[in-house]
């Protein structure tokens, strides 16, 4: 009997029992979008459950990181990381910006600090990190930097949903946070996204942004555009809501079986748990050197598909090799050194709530036996 097929991530649905209800009302209410009620009710769950004060539903996760630097009117540069989703660095094309790439540091993905300074120019006005694999980022280092030259801070924390640090969620930090509620993330919306920002001012004017700039039914004060969750996705939102930490204790118990699994194996390296960490296990990615493993990275990914089984070179191939940044002086690799390294060597693991024991001793058979 073939193998069923094992993909990186994969939702964990809602049931049926559950939504039809919801979907029911929501058609009763005749209010299917533009902030009705489950709407609503999903700013403040998520802002309960998440610890933070403001938070701004989005169609997907990538118009909070448009809506972010106009909400913050940035200009000219901004540093960043080539080490990512390319929505990191479109969104700061699109606001007719210039994106600064900078290194990262090996052991998390995460943007180096002490490269950003070196990177700044009298044009840089904000940095814009990633929370790699929804690993926190040196908060504390970047915020040091950022009020020494007066930048802002727009933190990509699209892997990042429900992750602490001492205690405190890491959407705290920085000016602004962005989330990602896409199909394949711990915690999901079908499709959707959210900006977290720490002021009511702040809140008001992004969720201008969001309807057109629409203040009212007949003023429009700004050139916003059209980025609103519905009723359908906010409902689906509630419900997942609901177990997205059975969801992250699942994951998490993969994890410690993908790490016990692979600590002897040369050549593999994975990331570990951080002490006073909350983390999500978003990802699972391990790191091939093929001279230590004996067979390349993507060696590995072909004969993992062999087996129908569905790995993700995440994040490869850079962003500042595409073509639309690659000229840009920053994309230069021997600026980024370690950003390439990681790239060439990094494959994700299938890590999601529902992969059974199964599925998992696949996953590490063909990882430790390499056949």
């Amino acid at each position: 009997m073939e193998n069923k097929a094992i993909t990186v991530t994969s939702p964990l649905l809602p049931t049926l029992e559950d939504f039809i209800p919801m979907l029911q009302d929501i058609w009763d209410r005749k209010w299917l979008t533009n902030n009705g009620h489950y709407h609503e009710e999903l700013e403040k769950a998520l802002a309960d459950y998440l610890g933070v004060k403001y938070i701004s539903l989005f169609t997907n996760g990538t118009l909070p990181l448009i809506t972010a630097l106009q909400a913050l009117r940035i200009s000219g540069e901004v540093i960043t990381t080539p080490y990512s989703f390319v929505a990191t660095t479109h969104s700061i094309w699109w606001n007719g910006l210039k994106p600064v790439f900078v290194d990262v540091d090996e052991e998390t993905g995460n943007i180096n600090p002490e490269k950003i300074e070196a990177a700044i120019t009298p044009h840089t006005t904000a940095i814009m990190p990633v929370h790699v694999y929804g690993t926190p980022c040196n908060m504390k280092r970047i915020q040091e930097i950022a009020d020494i030259y007066g930048l802002k801070i727009i933190y990509d924390a699209a892997h990042a949903f429900g992750v602490k640090k001492d205690g405190e969620s890491v959407l705290k930090a920085g000016d602004m946070s962005t989330l990602s509620f896409h199909a394949t993330k711990v915690y999901n919306t079908i499709e959707g996204g959210a900006l977290v920002c720490h002021d009511e001012a702040t809140k008001k004017r992004i969720d201008f942004l969001k309807n057109f700039g629409f203040n009212g039914e007949t003023t429009v004060v700004a050139p916003g555009i059209n980025s609103k969750m519905d009723e359908i996705r906010s409902a689906y939102g509630l419900l997942n809501l609901k177990q997205v930490d059975s969801a992250i204790a699942k994951r998490k118990a993969t994890a410690e079986k993908y790490r016990e699994a692979l600590k002897d194996i040369p050549g593999v390296r994975y990331l570990k748990d951080i002490e006073g960490v909350r983390h999500n296990y978003a990802y699972f990615p391990i790191f091939i050197d093929e001279k230590e493993y004996g067979m390349s990275r993507d060696a590995l990914y072909a004969k993992l598909q062999e087996h129908n089984i569905f790995g993700r070179r995440y994040f490869y191939p850079l962003i500042s090799t595409f073509s639309a940044y690659k000229g840009l002086e920053s994309a230069n690799p021997a600026n980024l050194p370690i950003a390439h390294k990681l790239a060439n060597q990094v494959l994700c693991l299938p890590m999601f709530a529902g992969l059974d024991e199964e599925g998992s001793n696949r996953v590490i058979d063909v990882v430790v036996s390499k056949i």
